[in-house]
Formats: structure tokens, C-alpha cells, sequence
């Protein structure tokens, strides 16, 4: 019997702003620890007995961080599925399952959200183990977490009869949307209720059997998604028709509300779905005075906050209860009472057409990053990094010329019919309209200054001719 983890990190996040952006969303990023939520994710699997590489379901505009936040940890995942659109957790079940089906008919599939933490890992160990053997006879476990609090921003289970066939198992009595605080704090003490976790495992034949009756227009869809698919290097990439026509539904909804035969094992393993500015506090390692604090920060008569300086110093003097996130392109102050609200500020930088919302200064991108220093007028300026033996695609720009000083490193650079080598201290000219590429050439990190000068700075300048990643 093999347990086969499918790892669901599509989400876009926007409650942890303005550190979590659409391009580099929380789980991308390290929030609880030196690795990222990803990475957390996928190491906690080891222990869990008969445990096969990952499989992973992500955003194609974030498939090369993915892939490298897999490297960097030695993990080969069995595949990663791009979603060309959200379509929320069951189409990407779905998907998964019928991949799955194929290579191991007999496969239990472990769904986990990428952006979860769980403080107790021999406890969700013990609880996946619990929960393979009901899952094994057919059933469709779910993971109830044992409430702490009467939380209002997460769904509820209701348990009913103990399984007499599985110790810790039991029958679900129903399912409770997002409760005001008055009824969640009747569940809290009645005892008979917990926090959905939305992980589950199952037989992968079993979902898409009840998939099939209940939902077979996602199922459908689904199959036509991956049947038309196609390998892209390491991923493989949904057909982009059929999975944006798939109705956008969660896994509850489609199936666990429908079925005779959803069970919940009770889980105790310290878990939470960091889904607030608040909660990342209560989780966090706190100083006499109850702060979490990362990165250079000065405390004095402050207690009960939150901060988190990116990049810049920040001092914080005679305040309590308050979140402080600095970034290099915005700063967010913030009771903890009203986290919930950065939703708000980000709704409008989307109507007024800004971009602090989607990306930060520094983009990552497969073969490095850049990151903006200053612009004006006509120009831009930004800083480059190229991992060792990466390159740029062959590209051409028709508004914009560039001049490239290389910092460290040695630079390989294509220049119409012409290459040459620069390293530190070196420069050379890129003419408007010339046909270029650079690469590191070398074997550390590449790190140069590019100077931009033109009408039009924008991004969607480029003409790709040859790219070894194959964008478009």
C-alpha cells in the first residue's frame, strides 16, 4: 500500500500582504522557518511509512519556483501539474487522482494544502496512519482539527458515531460553513466539533467514482485537461481550453457534502492554515514582551506585536498589539484586530491599476532575478542576478536600448553576430533593436548593474527568438 502525497500549491494569497504577492504568494515564501511553507510541506512527509516522491499541482506562472524550491531541497517530485487558471481544490484533486489512477490503481492519495503549518509532526503522522486504513476500505477520511479557540474564519465538521471498525475514525455527521462567534463558541464546548483542515486521503479510484456521480461535468473536463496536456521540461501543462471551461469548486462542496461515505480522523498535530497576519504572530517565537520579530528590528516599550523588516530598519517604540511589515516597495501598519482588512488594500491597488499587489521589486525568474533601483524619465535601473550556467532568451527590444556593467562574475554576451566575455568591471552597450543574450559564464553567481534608456521601459518589450525554457 503506497501513500502518494499531492501537494496543492495554486493559491494566489493575499491575506499575508504585503509580503505575500500574486507572483510570489505565501507559500512560496519562508514564514515560520529558514524554508518556505513548500518546502515545509513536503519535508514532514519523510516519516510516513510507504511515502512515494510528491506530486505537486501549482500555477504555471509559478512553476520555476516550484521546481527550484524542490531542488534546493533534494526532493524529485513525481510530477508537477500547471494550472493555466485557478479553479479551486477539486479540479486539481481531480486531475491529480486521474494520474494517479493510471500508474497505480490502487494508489491512496494524501491531499495536502502547501501553505499549512503543523507543529506536531509524529501526531499527523499517527493520524495519516490512522486515517490509511479506513481510506484503504473505501472511505473519504478528512483531518479535524481540534479547535483551540471559537475561530470564525474557518469551516467546521461535525463528528458522529465512532467507527467499530477503525480506532480514531468516526462518521461525519455534516459540514458547517464559517460560523458568527456566539455559535462557534457552542461547538467549541460541545465538544463534538473541529476545524476543517481541507486535507484529506483517500483512494484516488474512490474520489473520482464519487466524483463521477456527483460531479461530472469537473470530472469531464478534468480529463480532457490532462488527456490533451502536454510535457513542457519538467512539468506538464494542462490544456488551457478544457481546465479554464471546469466549474470552480472546492473539494467539500463537490464530493465530501455529497458522499455516504466521509469519515474525519480527529488531529491534535498543532496546526494552523497561517491565514492571517494574527495567526503568523500566534505561532511565532515571541521575546519577553510577546513580539515576533524578523529581520533588523529595534523594540522598545513596544509588546504583543508583530514585525517584520525585508529589508530597511525598523524601530518600533510604546506600541502594542500591532503587525509592521516592511518591504522595499510598501510598508502596512495594522491593528491585529484588523488583518482581515488588508484584503481591502489590496482590492485597491487592483482598481487603481497598481502593481505592489503583484510582484515585488525583486522578480524571480527561472535563471535568477532582477530587481528595480530607480527609474525615471526614460530610464531604469536594476540590478541582475544569473545563477551559474543559466542564460536569458535571445531577445530584442524595440523601444529601449541597455547598458550592462558586470558587478561579479563573469558574463558571456551575445550581441547580434558578435560574443564576448566581460567580467568585473567590464560593460558594453546593447543598441536598440540588436539581437542579445546573456549568460553566466562563469561558475559563482552573476551580478550586474543594467541601465535602461528609451521611450517605452515596460516589460512586454521583449521579441523572444530562443529561449531554453521555453517561454513565450
Amino acid at each position: 500500500m503506497h501513500i502518494h502525497p499531492v501537494i496543492l500549491s495554486g493559491g494566489s494569497g493575499t491575506r499575508l500582504w504585503p509580503l505575500s504577492r500574486a507572483a510570489l504568494p505565501k507559500q512560496l515564501l519562508p514564514l515560520v522557518s529558514e524554508r518556505t511553507m513548500l518546502q515545509e510541506t513536503v519535508l514532514r512527509l519523510s516519516g510516513i511509512a510507504d511515502i512515494t516522491p510528491p506530486t505537486l499541482v501549482c500555477n504555471h506562472e509559478h512553476r520555476f519556483m516550484v521546481a527550484e524550491q524542490m531542488r534546493a531541497i533534494d526532493v524529485a517530485p513525481e510530477a508537477i501539474f500547471l494550472e493555466p487558471v485557478g479553479r479551486n481544490t477539486a479540479p486539481a484533486a481531480a486531475v491529480a487522482a486521474l494520474a494517479l489512477i493510471a500508474q497505480d490503481a490502487e494508489a491512496l492519495m494524501l491531499l495536502l494544502p502547501a501553505d499549512h503549518l503543523i507543529g506536531d509532526v509524529a501526531a499527523f503522522e499517527r493520524a495519516v496512519a490512522q486515517a490509511a486504513e479506513a481510506a484503504q476500505a473505501g472511505q473519504l477520511v478528512t483531518f479535524g482539527i481540534l479547535p483551540q479557540t471559537p475561530e470564525t474564519g474557518y469551516g467546521y465538521i461535525q463528528r458522529g458515531i465512532a467507527s467499530s471498525h477503525w480506532d480514531g475514525v468516526f462518521a461525519v455527521a455534516r459540514f458547517v460553513e464559517k460560523p458568527s462567534r456566539e455559535i462557534a463558541q457552542g461547538y467549541l464546548q460541545s465538544g463534538d466539533y473541529f476545524w476543517n483542515s481541507g486535507m484529506f486521503l483517500f483512494k484516488a479510484a474512490t474520489f473520482i467514482n464519487e466524483l463521477r456521480a456527483f460531479r461530472p461535468d469537473i470530472l469531464a473536463a478534468c480529463q480532457a485537461a490532462l488527456d490533451n496536456s502536454q510535457r513542457d521540461l519538467d512539468f506538464v501543462r494542462l490544456d488551457t481550453q478544457a481546465f479554464t471551461a471546469c466549474p470552480s469548486e472546492s473539494i467539500d462542496y463537490a464530493v465530501m457534502e455529497r458522499t455516504k461515505n466521509a469519515v474525519v480522523v480527529p488531529a491534535d498535530i498543532g496546526w494552523s492554515d497561517i491565514g492571517s497576519w494574527s495567526a503568523l504572530w500566534e505561532v511565532g517565537v515571541k521575546d519577553d514582551a510577546g513580539n515576533v520579530m524578523r529581520g533588523d528590528v529595534y523594540c522598545d516599550g513596544a509588546s504583543n506585536n508583530l514585525i517584520r523588516a525585508e529589508g530597511r530598519m525598523v524601530a518600533v517604540i510604546g506600541v502594542s498589539d500591532l503587525v509592521i511589515v516592511e518591504t522595499s516597495d510598501a510598508i502596512m501598519v495594522a491593528h491585529k484586530d484588523c488583518v482581515q482588512d488588508v484584503k481591502k488594500v489590496v482590492e485597491h491597488l487592483k482598481q487603481h491599476n497598481r502593481t505592489e499587489h503583484l510582484s515585488h521589486t525583486r522578480v524571480f525568474r527561472p535563471w535568477g532575478w532582477y530587481e528595480g533601483i530607480d527609474a525615471g524619465d526614460r530610464f531604469q535601473v536594476k540590478r541582475i542576478m544569473v545563477k551559474p550556467g543559466e542564460k536569458l532568451s535571445l531577445q530584442m527590444h524595440h523601444h529601449r536600448a541597455e547598458h550592462w556593467i558586470v558587478v561579479s562574475g563573469t558574463a558571456r554576451v551575445t550581441r547580434n553576430e558578435e560574443v564576448l566575455l566581460l567580467t568585473e568591471n567590464q560593460s558594453t552597450y546593447i543598441p536598440l533593436g540588436s539581437t542579445h543574450r546573456l549568460e553566466n559564464a562563469g561558475k559563482i553567481a552573476l551580478h550586474m548593474i543594467e541601465v535602461q534608456s528609451g521611450a517605452y521601459l515596460g516589460e512586454d518589450d521583449i521579441v523572444r527568438f530562443e529561449d531554453i525554457y521555453q517561454r513565450s
